[in-house]
């Protein structure tokens, strides 16, 4: 009884969570910290993905089946037995995997099949896990009088809601990647230009554009390295170009890459395709600069009448006011 008496003190409540906000804000200030370490695993996991095209296109040009074991080398860890096993008993891929699951994740930078595995068996736990564990804490810690059917009906509806927790965190981390893909693609259309206009391939300056703007964007890239490496190995060099624009899914991008397929098919210039591209990423990026100056005005209105205006209010009134009390008042 000591332990649930601490657990709804509200001291003990508003300590727990002053010390989840103090580890929260400490964690953010320092996962800047482990940016490069970030960098090197996206990049060691772009090397196994090359390996594995690699793989892919020596079987199909030797027409020569190659061993399942070498195949598992190259793929790398698969998730967890368990999991692995719910998965494939259950029949979690038919009843949770679509068209567009696969795409996401790939948006989200994971792309190989144990990040799917995984993903399908926390579509299937989230809302078991959270229906058991609220059930437990509203029954016998926040509310152990009340009647057994309200809690239930409180920890379905927390079980339902949790659900669609993995598809929520998922769309976060792609908004996140975009958003900084995004930010340093007109930064590396400029860098791009430069490099062909040098005299290097189309493969050899996104190779090296990929190492030069790994510090901005990690995420931009691991793209970048994983596009070179489906132009060295794939049949059909559209098809990298293409797979560029779906894993990222902007418009800046596909244009780009819709270009540079033109470009490859038709036989005209490269440099001049990017240079037009990379004059819209710049003029693009102004606009949207210029769009949140235009929008500043009305967002400071708000604050300005709350907290600027009744300070200024005082500061003018505040004699006036202080002169009539010493005077006795004002008299009718």
């Amino acid at each position: 009884m000591n332990i649930l008496n601490m657990l709804v003190d509200p001291s003990f409540l508003i300590a727990m969570f002053a010390a989840i906000s103090a580890a929260a804000a400490v964690f953010t200030f320092g996962s800047q910290f482990f940016d490069r370490s970030e960098l090197k695993g996206r990049i060691k996991r772009v090397a196994v993905e090359r390996e594995q095209m690699r793989a892919q296109e020596m079987q199909r040009l030797r027409g020569r089946g190659q061993k399942s074991s070498d195949i598992a080398s190259l793929r790398g860890v698969q998730s967890g037995t368990m999991v692995k096993r719910t998965v494939e008993s259950l029949s979690l891929r038919k009843a949770f995997l679509d068209d567009k699951t696969t795409l996401k994740l790939a948006q989200a930078g994971y792309r190989s099949s144990s990040n799917l595995t995984t993903y399908l068996f926390m579509r299937f736990a989230s809302p078991i896990v959270l229906f058991i564990g609220s059930f437990i804490y509203l029954g016998f810690i926040i509310m152990p009088d009340r009647p057994m059917y309200l809690i239930l009906l409180y920890a379905l509806t927390i079980g339902l809601a949790g659900s669609y927790l993995p598809a929520i965190l998922l769309k976060n981390k792609i908004i996140k990647r975009k958003q900084s893909i995004k930010k340093a693609w007109p930064d590396t259309l400029d860098l791009m230009l430069l490099c062909v206009e040098s005299g290097m391939s189309i493969e050899h300056a996104i190779q090296r554009v990929a190492r030069e703007i790994g510090e901005q964007s990690p995420e931009l890239a691991e793209e970048l390295t994983l596009t070179k490496a489906e132009l060295s190995f794939l049949e059909i060099r559209a098809k990298a170009y293409e797979n560029l624009a779906g894993r990222t899914d902007l418009d800046s991008v596909r244009s780009v890459a819709t270009a540079l397929i033109q470009a490859d098919k038709y036989g005209t210039s490269v440099g001049q395709a990017l240079r037009v591209m990379a004059e819209e990423g710049r003029e693009e990026r102004m606009m949207a600069a210029e769009k949140k100056a235009a929008a500043l005005p009305p967002k400071m209105t708000v604050p300005l009448i709350v907290f600027f205006l009744p300070v200024l209010f005082i500061v003018i009134i505040s004699p006036a006011i202080i002169k009539v009390m010493e005077n006795g008042g004002i008299g009718f």
